[in-house]
């Protein structure tokens, strides 16, 4: 068991959050969300110790092995794969080197057998003779092929190493796993193994995610940063998400008389307990939520940007005609006469295990660059808005935010333009930022801002929601679902993909295509299988 009590932190005059009292117990597993800057990471190095509580304690019970996904895989470059993974438990590593050492010595003291005797006993108990095989098992289940096993880190491919290391978090089956951004670079197969492996986790699980759907399928719990305070709620983050949205619209509606507004919740959460049904815990989970006090449900602070795609000019019948496209890179066809035709209607996702694949064919379909056979016909009414993965490009330079939107929105009055940016959330003296020193997230709402602004009634997007908090993804979920025109899209966000696309198009490692007409949740499915 993990105890917060009394915990508050501070950095210099700025308090992140004060007064915390959660306990984290076994068989949970509990999601931290909050606004960008809340302090979600800040929190996980609070519980392993990294940095100091500014008053208050956090208790381990005795014995208690606490892990976390560590982000810097390079300063594993010289180590050995399994070695990075068996290294998740510290101790057992330890002891693994201190035996390697011992057995090495040319002359073996009486003090080294009694030493190794210790060591063997403990090694014993950790189940160390299993533990190149534990790893093995943890690899292949996340795609590492076993040829990288015995190679150094840094002679495999940065994807790799991200799932070595969140490999070696797991490792062992620490008593207490804590996971920031786990699904970060993941592909389908291996966010899909990690979410069954969650969800059976017998231990402690905390876990900082902007997935959505990830939260939903593992969390039993949520723990929202909010007001400086962290509130530990029932349920995952759709129930979290409709329940604050649910009194948010209770208070602004001072009409209401107060036993309709306590029906109205209990109705809610009447319904989805009976709708928490999709993982072992379900029948606590259920018990739970119906203990829920009204009183414990507040609404959020947080602010959603207005992102809304508006269409201008009609759409005739022709939408986009692809034939026969051929694309190679260093020697090899990442696209191989790929042929497909968009139809009025279409919401296309491309997937695929090669991420240079699919932003070769974005930048292609945005006349960034250029086939190597075939054609690409747009139809006479389409006018295309892109939205690249790396926007770099694009704020390489001096201006402000507001002079930055200017270039791709003429207008005599910045009025216009202050009002749009309000509601992008750059409000008052924000919108004199330089763009130069934004963040990742401030970039992608400029960029969204760039977009609507241009009204394209075709949308090519690549991974639009990087960068993104979760307030800003649900509202470009929604942007998304509303707008009238077709688009394609390439996200590992699940819940973007199953409610914005209603057709899936695959990129093979041969880089040909299979064209399916369907749900995100029914590809999920089939490809499971």
């Amino acid at each position: 068991m993990l105890q917060v009590n009394n915990v508050s932190l501070k950095f210099d005059k700025r308090t992140l959050f004060s007064d915390v009292n959660l306990k984290f117990t076994n068989g949970n597993c509990y999601g931290i969300i909050g606004a960008n800057g809340a302090g979600k990471s800040t929190f996980l190095k609070l519980l392993t110790g990294e940095i100091d509580t500014t008053t208050g304690d956090i208790t381990v019970s005795k014995g208690e092995r606490i892990s976390i996904l560590k982000q810097d895989h390079y300063q594993y470059d010289d180590m050995k794969v399994l070695d990075v993974v068996i290294m998740g438990n510290d101790r057992l590593y330890k002891i693994m080197k201190e035996k390697e050492e011992l057995y090495s010595h040319t002359e073996f003291t009486e003090e080294d057998g009694y030493r190794l005797a210790d060591l063997e006993a403990e090694f014993l108990d950790m189940d160390g003779w299993n533990a190149e095989n534990d790893a093995a098992i943890l690899l292949t289940n996340l795609g590492v092929i076993d040829e990288y096993f015995e190679s150094l880190m840094k002679d495999i491919p940065v994807k790799l190493r991200v799932k070595v290391m969140l490999a070696s978090a797991l490792f062992g089956n620490p008593d207490i796993l804590l996971l920031d951004e786990p699904t970060n670079s993941l592909d389908l197969d291996a966010i899909s193994w990690l979410e069954e492996f969650l969800i059976n986790y017998p231990n402690t699980v905390i876990v900082v995610s902007h997935d959505r759907h990830f939260l939903n399928k593992v969390c039993t719990h949520i723990v929202d940063i909010d007001y400086g305070k962290m509130k530990m709620y029932i349920g995952n983050y759709d129930f979290w998400y409709q329940s604050s949205e649910l009194a948010l619209k209770q208070m602004k509606d001072a009409n209401k008389k107060k036993e309709e507004k306590i029906k109205e919740l209990q109705d809610f959460i009447a319904r989805f307990s009976a709708n928490a049904s999709k993982s072992r815990q379900a029948t606590s989970r259920k018990k739970m939520l119906e203990k829920i006090e009204l009183d414990e449900i507040v609404p959020s602070s947080r602010k959603y940007p207005y992102i809304d795609f508006k269409i201008t000019k009609n759409i005739g019948k022709e939408i986009l005609k692809v034939d026969n496209l051929v694309k190679e890179v260093d020697g090899k066809k990442i696209l191989n006469k790929i042929s497909f035709t968009i139809q009025r209607g279409d919401k296309i996702a491309i997937v695929s295990n090669n991420d240079l694949a699919k932003t070769t064919l974005f930048d292609i379909l945005a006349g960034v660059s250029k086939c190597d056979e075939g054609e690409i016909v747009f139809g006479k009414t389409i006018d295309p808005g892109y939205l690249p993965q790396d926007n770099s490009n694009y704020f390489d330079n001096d201006k402000t935010i507001i002079e930055w939107l200017s270039q791709f929105y003429k207008v005599d009055d910045d009025t216009h333009l202050r009002s749009f940016l309000g509601r992008m959330l750059f409000s008052g003296e924000d919108v004199f930022k330089k763009v130069s020193v934004l963040s990742g997230g401030e970039k992608a709402r400029c960029m969204l801002s760039k977009l609507m602004l241009e009204e394209p009634n075709f949308l090519i997007l690549d991974e639009p929601t990087n960068h993104l908090d979760l307030e800003s993804i649900t509202s470009l979920n929604k942007g998304l679902e509303n707008f009238e025109g077709e688009l394609i899209l390439t996200s590992r966000d699940h819940e973007l993909n199953q409610t914005v696309c209603n057709r899936i198009i695959e990129i093979l490692d041969d880089g040909s295509i299979i064209d399916r007409r369907l749900s995100f949740d029914e590809y999920y499915e089939k490809k499971s299988k």
